[in-house]
C-alpha cells in the first residue's frame, strides 16, 4: 500500500495534545464556605488528576486517537498497487448525428445512448477516468479526462441532437489523440455508442474480433459489441482498443436526398426544382411527394406539385419541375405516407404527423428552399435607335423600360441609364451601362478601331459572364478602350491584342459595364449569350439581391458579404438565428462573415437587431428592414445518414453494454475509512452521553 498524498500523515501530530488534555492535572480554585458536608459527593466526583495517577477516560482517549488515525489516513488517500495496474481511462464517444434521432428505439436512439453512457459513468471504479465526446457535425470535447461521476453526468445530460452528419471516425480519431497524450500505464479504451450509419465504418469491421476466436474456456466480453485494434493512421502512439456499441435495428427509411432550385435561363421569372427521394429499406414503399410555396408578402401557402410515388426497394426518384414566380417566400417540400396510404387526395399540410412504421426518421421527411423576390427594375435607354437592344429589355418581365432620344437631367434613384454611343463626358451617378461608345468619358478613353476584334479571352468567374459564351465571335466595329482607372477596372473579354471589349468599373458612385461592339453590322444580338449577358447585367446592377442560394446541406459552413443582404446594415448587433428560434450574435460584418456549422434542418435567419443605444430609425428605414438581412435553407440532403440501417455485422454482434461493476466494495480506500471514523464518533458520543464511560 502507498499514499497518493503521504504530506497529510503530519495529521498524527495531533494526538499530542489529545493525550496532553486528557492528562492534565485539573487545579480546583480555594472557596470558603460555610460547610463541607454538601460538597463531598462534588468532591468524590471531580477529584484532581495527577499525571501518574490511572487515566480515567482511558476507552474515550482511545477512540477519539482511532479516530484522528483514521481521518489521517483518508486525508493521506492510500491505495493498493493493484488499483493503479487496474485502473482505466476511457474515451466515451456518442454519437448526436441526425440518424440517432430514429425512433426505432423509444424514444430515439440517442436517448437509449445516452442511458447507457449514463450507466458506464455511475458504474466507474476508483481511480478511472473518463471523458466525454460528441460526434456530429464536428467532434467536440464536452468534458476532459475527470473522475467526477458529477460532472461527467451532467455534461451528458446538457448533450442535445443534431441533424448533422455523423463524423464517428474523426471523434475516434480525436478519443486516441487525448488518449495518446497519457503514458502513466493506465487501460486505455474509446468506448462508442452510435448506430454505425456512418461512412468509414467498413475500417473497423475488418478489424474486428470474433468471439469465436477466444480461446477454448473464455467468457466473451460483455462491456463490447465489437472490439478493434487502434486504427494505425490516427492512434498517435496509443495503444488503446475501439469497442463499437451499436443502438438500433435495421429500421426502413424514406427521405428527401436531394431539394436544389435555380433561376431558369430562359425565362427571368421562372425558377427550377430539382428533387429527388430514395427509399432506404428492404421493402416496396408508396407515398406522396409534395411541394409547396409559402409567399413572403401574402403569407399564404399554395401547392406547387404533388407526385404519387412508388419506389422499388433500395429505389430512387428524381424529376426537374420548371415553375414560375415573381413573389419571393418559402419552398417546401414533404413526402406524405398518410395520404398515399389512405388513397386520399393532396394533403394541405406541412407534413405527415401520423407516419408508417416504415419511415422512423424524421429529419429527411422535409427539405426547404428560399426564393427571393423579383423587384421590377426601372431602365432608361438613351439611343437614337436600335431594334436589337430596345427589344432585350421589352421582353423582360422584370425590366420596366423607357426610351429616349435625350437623357434626363436627374434620374430615379435605382434606376440603370443604359447610353447607346452617345455618352457623356462625365458618366452621372449610379449604374450606367454604355454600349458601342463613340466618344470618350472619365472613365475611359476610345481610340481607333480594333484590326481584329476577336474574343479571345473571357473571365468565365464573373457573375457577369455566367453561362455566358463568346469564342471566336466577331465584334464589328469596335474599338480600342483605354480605362482611366485600371485598378477599380474588371475586364470581362478582351481581344487578340488583349484590348478590352467588355469591362466593368465598380466606382464608389456607382457601377459602370462598357460594350464596344456594333450591334448592327454583328451577329451578337442573334445569339443567346446576348440576352443572357444583359440579364447578367442587369442582376449585377441590382447588387445580386434576388440570387438564389444554393440549399446547404446540414453541417455547412458559408460564407456571406454585405452586398448578399436584402438590407444595408445600419451598425446594430448582427444575429443568427436558427429554425427553433435560438439566437446567436455574430461579429459586425464589415466585408464578409463566416458562420456555422449549421446543424439544423429548417430556414436559418441572419438578422439586426435594435441596438438600445441607437435612434429610432425612420419609417422607410422601419419598411426597409422589416424582414431578415438573409435566410438560407438547411436540409438534411445526406443519404448515408438517411440510411439508418447498421450494417448486418455489426448486430450480428450487438450486445447491451454492462456497467463496470463498480459495485459497494470497489469505493476508495479513504471512503471506507471516513465511514469508519464516522462510525467510531458516533460510539464515542453515545458512550459519553450515556455515561458507561468512568
Amino acid at each position: 500500500m502507498t499514499f497518493d498524498s503521504p504530506s497529510s500523515l503530519y495529521w498524527f501530530g495531533l494526538a499530542v495534545p489529545i493525550v496532553v488534555f486528557y492528562i492534565l492535572k485539573i487545579r480546583l480554585r480555594r472557596k470558603p464556605v460555610s460547610t463541607v458536608i454538601f460538597w463531598k459527593q462534588v468532591l468524590d466526583e471531580k477529584n484532581p488528576r495527577s499525571i501518574w495517577q490511572r487515566l480515567r477516560h482511558f476507552v474515550s482517549l482511545l477512540l477519539q486517537l482511532a479516530m484522528l488515525s483514521l481521518l489521517a489516513l483518508s486525508l493521506a488517500d492510500p491505495y493498493f498497487f493493484w488499483e493503479i495496474r487496474s485502473a482505466r481511462r476511457i474515451v466515451l464517444v456518442v454519437d448526436t448525428s441526425a440518424s440517432m434521432n430514429a425512433t426505432d428505439v423509444k424514444p430515439t436512439r440517442l436517448a437509449e445512448a445516452k442511458l447507457q453512457a449514463g450507466q458506464l459513468i455511475a458504474g466507474m471504479r476508483p481511480r478511472d477516468e473518463i471523458a466525454l465526446v460528441t460526434a456530429s457535425t464536428q467532434p467536440q470535447v464536452v468534458v476532459g479526462f475527470t473522475s467526477r461521476q458529477r460532472t461527467l453526468s451532467a455534461a451528458l445530460n446538457a448533450v442535445t441532437s443534431t441533424d448533422g452528419p455523423s463524423h464517428v471516425e474523426e471523434a475516434i480519431a480525436l478519443g486516441q489523440r487525448l488518449l495518446g497524450e497519457r503514458s502513466d500505464g493506465k487501460q486505455s479504451e474509446v468506448f462508442v455508442l452510435t448506430d454505425g450509419c456512418f461512412s468509414g465504418i467498413e475500417r473497423f469491421l475488418t478489424k474486428k474480433e470474433s468471439r469465436n476466436d477466444k480461446p477454448d474456456g473464455a467468457q466473451p466480453d460483455s462491456s463490447s459489441a465489437i472490439k478493434t485494434e487502434p486504427v494505425p493512421e490516427t492512434s498517435n502512439k496509443t495503444n488503446a482498443t475501439v469497442s463499437i456499441h451499436v443502438i438500433g435495428e435495421r429500421s426502413s427509411n424514406v427521405g428527401i436526398t436531394q431539394f436544389q432550385v435555380r433561376r431558369s435561363l430562359v425565362d427571368p421569372l421562372g425558377y427550377e426544382i430539382l428533387a429527388e427521394v430514395t427509399n432506404l429499406s428492404d421493402q416496396p414503399v408508396d407515398c406522396r411527394f409534395e411541394v409547396d410555396f409559402k409567399s413572403t408578402s401574402r403569407d399564404v401557402v399554395e401547392p406547387i406539385d404533388v407526385v404519387p410515388l412508388k419506389l422499388e426497394a433500395n429505389g430512387k426518384w428524381s424529376q426537374v419541375f420548371e415553375k414560375t414566380s415573381a413573389d419571393g417566400g418559402h419552398l417546401l417540400a414533404h413526402l406524405n405516407f398518410q395520404s398515399a396510404n389512405n388513397n386520399v387526395g393532396p394533403s394541405t399540410k406541412n407534413m405527415a404527423t401520423d407516419r408508417p412504421v416504415h419511415d422512423t426518421l424524421e429529419a429527411d421527411n422535409s427539405a426547404w428552399a428560399v426564393l427571393p423576390r423579383r423587384e421590377i427594375q426601372p431602365v432608361i435607354l438613351v439611343t437614337s435607335g436600335n431594334l436589337f437592344l430596345q427589344k432585350v429589355f421589352e421582353v423582360n418581365p422584370l425590366v420596366k423600360l423607357t426610351v429616349v432620344d435625350q437623357p434626363p437631367e436627374t434620374f430615379p434613384a435605382g434606376t440603370v441609364v443604359v447610353y447607346h454611343r452617345t455618352a457623356p463626358a462625365v458618366l452621372p451617378k449610379g449604374s450606367v451601362f454604355v454600349i458601342d461608345p463613340a466618344n470618350s468619358s472619365d472613365l475611359y478613353a476610345v481610340g481607333e478601331p480594333l484590326e481584329s476584334a476577336i474574343v479571345t479571352k473571357q473571365d468565365k468567374d464573373s457573375p457577369l459572364m455566367s453561362h455566358v459564351r463568346l469564342d471566336n465571335v466577331v465584334m464589328p466595329e469596335a474599338r480600342k478602350l483605354t480605362p482611366a482607372q485600371p485598378e477599380l477596372t474588371q475586364v470581362l473579354a478582351a481581344a487578340v491584342s488583349a484590348d478590352p471589349l467588355f469591362f466593368a468599373v465598380n466606382r464608389a458612385e456607382g457601377k459602370v459595364l462598357v460594350m464596344t461592339v456594333n450591334l448592327d453590322k454583328g451577329d451578337l444580338p442573334l445569339r443567346t449569350a446576348f440576352p443572357i449577358f444583359v440579364g447578367n447585367a442587369l442582376h449585377w446592377f441590382a447588387g445580386n439581391k434576388s440570387d438564389l442560394r444554393e440549399s446547404l446541406g446540414t453541417g455547412s459552413v458559408t460564407t456571406v458579404t454585405s452586398s448578399d443582404f436584402a438590407s444595408p446594415v445600419r451598425g446594430n448587433q448582427i444575429v443568427l438565428t436558427d429554425p427553433t428560434g435560438l439566437k446567436k450574435s455574430l461579429p459586425m460584418i464589415v466585408d464578409k462573415a463566416t458562420f456555422g456549422p449549421l446543424d439544423q434542418c429548417g430556414i436559418w435567419k441572419v438578422e439586426e437587431e435594435q441596438s438600445p443605444s441607437m435612434t429610432t430609425p425612420t419609417a422607410s428605414e422601419s419598411r426597409s428592414s422589416s424582414g431578415p438581412l438573409m435566410e438560407i435553407a438547411c436540409n438534411l440532403s445526406n443519404s448515408t445518414e438517411s440510411d439508418i440501417r447498421p450494417p448486418i455485422e455489426l448486430l450480428s454482434e450487438k450486445t447491451t453494454p454492462s456497467p463496470m461493476l463498480s459495485g459497494i466494495g470497489s469505493r476508495p480506500i479513504w471512503f471506507w475509512l471516513s465511514l469508519l471514523a464516522l462510525a467510531l464518533t458516533s460510539i464515542e458520543w453515545w458512550l459519553y452521553q450515556r455515561r458507561v464511560i468512568s
